[in-house]
């Protein structure tokens, strides 16, 4: 997420726990991704691509989860800031598209069939969130994602490094757009509880995806 001043805010708000919520359970501390962001061990380019490759798997089809939330949401109230963010996270997916290409192929894993299968359950899961009839769950699921996007933008900045590939400047939306969104989207105990309920749940295949990751850099080191 783009850097920005500091926002006041009252405590324990909705946006408070928002950024709590994707702070504490987000990838940023998943040990493999700090493993592949920090690490400089010799399979640490096969982890690398690895990872840009099933991201891309994930993130880099068209639509993507934010666009596809604007179109097909019931929250109209929320489809102005959707159809920013929207465009800025497009440049987002066409980055990571360009360094799947630069990293090469994707490495050969043992048990590629179940990791296939993983990721397809995670892009309906993506694609259940992003066109979710409950007032206030898509949205939660996309401020969830660019709140969690800072991690695996900064994945992407190390693998672009070693791959020789300039790294775009970020434009998604900074933390007041994200806080004013997060109040209007939770006006009623009901669209709290789906606002949560989406940013929970994407933030949960966010960290499976990690799991995975995780999965396939041991199966390979064993292979």
């Amino acid at each position: 997420m783009a850097s920005s001043p500091t926002v006041a805010r009252q405590p324990f708000s909705v946006a408070d726990a928002h950024f709590a919520r994707v702070s504490h359970h987000g990838c940023a501390r998943h040990p493999h991704l700090l493993a592949l962001t920090e690490g400089s061990g010799p399979h640490s380019g096969r982890d690398l691509a690895d990872a840009v490759h099933l991201l891309c798997s994930l993130h880099g089809n068209h639509p993507g989860f934010i666009e596809l939330a604007c179109t097909t949401s019931p929250d109209r109230g929320a489809h102005s800031w959707l159809a920013s963010a929207s465009e800025a996270f497009e440049r987002e997916r066409l980055y990571l598209v360009r360094l799947t290409s630069a990293v090469g192929p994707m490495p050969s894993t043992p048990g590629a069939a179940e990791s296939e299968a993983s990721l397809l359950a995670q892009r309906h899961a993506l694609e259940i969130l992003a066109s979710s009839e409950r007032h206030g769950c898509a949205i939660g699921a996309a401020t969830a994602l660019i709140g969690d996007w800072g991690p695996i933008r900064r994945l992407l900045d190390r693998a672009a490094a070693r791959a020789g590939l300039d790294s775009p400047a970020e434009s998604l939306p900074d933390e007041a757009s994200l806080v004013e969104k997060v109040e209007r989207a939770s006006d009623s105990p009901a669209s709290s509880r789906a606002f949560a309920f989406g940013g929970e749940q994407l933030l949960l295949q966010h960290r499976a995806l990690f799991d995975l990751l995780e999965a396939r850099s041991s199966a390979r080191s064993d292979y």
